[in-house]
C-alpha cells in the first residue's frame, strides 16, 4: 500500500491578516483529501510563538478566532472551516507550548526538521497558509529552503517580489505589462519634507489617487485619496505599516470607477490561467472591510468581459506570474477603465490570496473545473514537483 504523504498545514502568524489565515487554514484543514495525507496543523501566534504537533494542535478556537469569526469570509453557512469556530468544535485548541530542551522558557521550538521535528514525525511538505508579512514576503520561505523542506507556493524571490508593490511593478514594466501611473516614496521622506512630499505627488499624479504601505495584504492601510487635505493623513496612515509607500493614479478618474478582475494562476513552469472574475465592491474601492467585514461586495464569475478581453487578461496574467518568479498559485489583479478606451492595468498579484472555500482563488478554479479539495491536492503536488527540481542543482563544486 503506498504511503500517505505527512502534510504539515502552517497558520496564524504574526500579520495583520492572522484572521484571514485561521479561516483559510480551517478550510483547508476540513477539504484535504484525508485518503491521501496525513496531516499536522502547525500554528503560530500573533506573537510569533510556535505551536507544533505534540503542544498545540492551533489557534483556531482561541481568543484571537472571536475577530476571525466576524470575518464575512467566515460565514458557517458558506465556509465548513468557519462551521468549525461557529460550533465550538474543540479539534483545535491553544494550549502554552512545552519547554524544549535546550530552548528558553515559554519559546517552544519550531519542529521544522523534516526528519526529526514534530513529535518525530516526518514531513514530505509544507503548507503555509499564511497571508501577509512573515507569511508571503519570503521569510518563511528562506526558513523552508534553509530546512530542505518542500513548501507550497512560491520560492523566496517570487513571495518577495510578489509582497513589494514598488519592485512588483518594476518587474511588470520590465516584462513589458501595462501598469498604472504610480510615485514611490520613503516614510522617512515623507516624514522630514512633508510639503515637498505633497508636491512631487500632486505635479506628476491627478486625483484621486490610492495611497498604499508597499508591502502588505488584504487592503489593509490603504486610502483612497479625492484631494490635498486627504492625502496627508493617508500617507501617514500608509506609513504606520511600511518604510515604503506607493500612490497610484486612480483608473477612471474622478466621475468613475475602474472594473476590479481577477484570474487565478497554478502551476510552476507551465502556469495556466483560471477564467477573469470580477469583484464588484460594497464600498467605493475593496478595501479590507468590504472585503471581509460588510456585505454588500459581489464577486461575478466569469466576469462580463468580451473574449478578446478575457484571452488578453488570462495571457497578462500568466505573464506577470512568470515576471515575478512565482510557482505553485496566484490570483492576479486587474484594473479596466469602465468606459472609453477600456484599457487593463496589472494592479498587482498575490502570492498566497484567501483560501477559504469563498475566497476568490478557490472559486476562480471552481468555475473553471478544479473542486476545491482537487486544488488542495495540485498544489501539494507541484509543491513536490518544485523541491525535486532545485535538487537537482549542484551547490559545490565538490558534488
Amino acid at each position: 500500500m503506498t504511503r500517505k504523504l505527512r502534510v504539515g498545514i502552517l497558520f496564524g502568524g504574526r500579520s495583520g491578516e492572522h484572521e484571514v489565515s485561521l479561516l483559510s487554514a480551517a478550510s483547508v484543514l476540513q477539504a484535504i483529501d484525508r485518503d491521501k495525507f496525513d496531516v499536522t496543523p502547525i500554528g503560530i501566534t500573533k506573537e510569533g510563538r510556535w505551536l507544533a504537533a505534540g503542544d498545540a494542535h492551533g489557534l483556531l478556537l482561541g481568543e484571537k478566532s472571536a475577530v476571525a469569526r466576524r470575518l464575512r469570509a467566515g460565514d458557517p453557512e458558506a465556509t465548513p472551516g468557519a462551521k468549525l469556530l461557529h460550533e465550538g468544535i474543540p479539534t483545535l485548541l491553544v494550549p502554552e507550548p512545552a519547554e524544549s530542551a535546550g530552548s528558553p522558557s515559554g519559546t517552544g521550538s519550531t519542529a521544522l526538521d523534516q526528519k526529526a521535528g514534530l513529535s518525530g514525525q516526518s514531513l514530505d511538505v509544507v503548507f503555509p497558509v499564511l497571508h501577509g508579512t512573515f507569511g508571503e514576503d519570503g521569510t518563511i520561505q528562506g526558513l523552508f529552503e534553509l530546512a530542505g523542506i518542500a513548501y507550497v507556493g512560491s520560492g523566496v524571490l517570487g513571495s518577495s517580489a510578489g509582497m513589494d508593490k514598488d519592485v512588483m511593478k518594476r518587474l511588470f514594466a520590465q516584462a513589458g505589462l501595462p501598469i498604472v501611473k504610480h510615485v514611490t516614496l520613503l516614510r522617512a521622506n515623507w516624514e522630514k519634507s512633508p510639503r515637498k512630499t505633497i508636491a512631487r505627488v500632486e505635479g506628476a499624479l491627478k486625483y484621486p489617487v490610492f495611497v498604499k504601505p508597499a508591502n502588505l495584504g488584504s487592503s489593509v492601510g490603504i486610502t483612497k485619496v479625492h484631494d490635498r487635505r486627504e492625502l496627508g493623513p493617508a500617507l501617514s496612515l500608509a506609513a504606520r505599516y511600511d518604510r515604503k509607500l506607493v500612490i497610484e493614479e486612480g483608473v477612471g478618474g474622478k466621475k468613475s470607477r475602474a472594473r476590479e478582475l481577477e484570474v487565478a494562476v497554478l502551476g510552476n513552469d507551465d502556469a495556466k490561467a483560471s477564467v477573469v472574475g470580477e469583484i464588484v465592491p460594497g464600498k467605493e474601492f475593496y478595501d479590507y472591510e468590504a472585503k471581509y467585514l460588510s456585505e454588500g461586495s459581489v464577486p461575478v464569475i466569469p466576469a462580463r468581459l468580451t473574449r478578446t478581453e478575457t484571452r488578453k487578461i488570462r495571457e497578462m496574467a500568466v505573464a506577470a506570474f512568470k515576471a515575478c518568479e512565482l510557482s505553485g498559485l496566484a490570483r492576479v489583479d486587474f484594473l479596466m477603465e469602465p468606459s472609453g478606451r477600456k484599457r487593463i492595468f496589472l494592479n498587482e498579484v498575490n502570492s498566497m490570496p484567501g483560501f477559504t472555500q469563498i475566497s476568490m482563488y478557490p472559486k476562480l478554479w471552481e468555475a473553471t473545473g478544479i473542486s476545491y479539495r482537487d486544488l488542495i491536492t495540485r498544489l501539494i503536488e507541484l509543491a513536490l514537483e518544485r523541491h525535486a527540481e532545485k535538487a537537482r542543482t549542484v551547490y559545490s563544486r565538490d558534488e
